[in-house]
C-alpha cells in the first residue's frame, strides 16, 4: 500500500512563495510519475504539475513560469516550488503517484 506525508502548505500573501513537499513509501517510487494536483472550493479537481520517470515535466498554463516540480529518486520524494502566488492559487493541493494513489492534501491559501 502506498503512503504519502505531504508538508509545505499555509497561509501566504499574493506574491510569496511555497514549498511543497510529499514522501511516498510503499511502492517502487522511481518508475512511476508523479504528480500534485489541486481543489477548490466548489471546483473540480485539477493538474498543476506531472513529473515522469524520465523527469520530463508538464504544467496546467495557469501556473507555467511560476511553480516547478521536481522528485528525488534516492529520497523518495517529490516537490513542488510555488513562486508569484496569487489567490486564485488557493486550494487543497494532493501529491497523486502514477498508478492512481492520492495524498490526503495540504491546504495553500494565498491572502492578504
Amino acid at each position: 500500500q502506498v503512503q504519502f506525508v505531504e508538508s509545505g502548505g499555509g497561509l501566504v500573501q499574493p506574491g510569496g512563495s511555497l514549498r511543497l513537499s510529499c514522501a511516498v513509501s510503499g511502492s517502487i517510487f522511481s518508475i512511476y510519475s508523479m504528480g500534485w494536483y489541486r481543489q477548490a472550493p466548489g471546483k473540480q479537481r485539477e493538474l498543476v504539475a506531472r513529473i515522469f520517470s524520465g523527469g520530463s515535466t508538464n504544467y496546467a498554463d495557469s501556473v507555467k513560469g511560476r511553480f516547478t516540480i521536481s522528485r528525488d529518486n534516492a529520497k523518495n520524494m517529490v516537490y513542488l516550488q510555488m513562486n508569484n502566488l496569487k489567490p486564485e492559487d488557493t486550494a487543497v493541493y494532493f501529491c497523486y503517484h502514477g498508478v492512481g494513489y492520492w495524498g490526503q492534501g495540504t491546504q495553500v491559501t494565498v491572502s492578504s
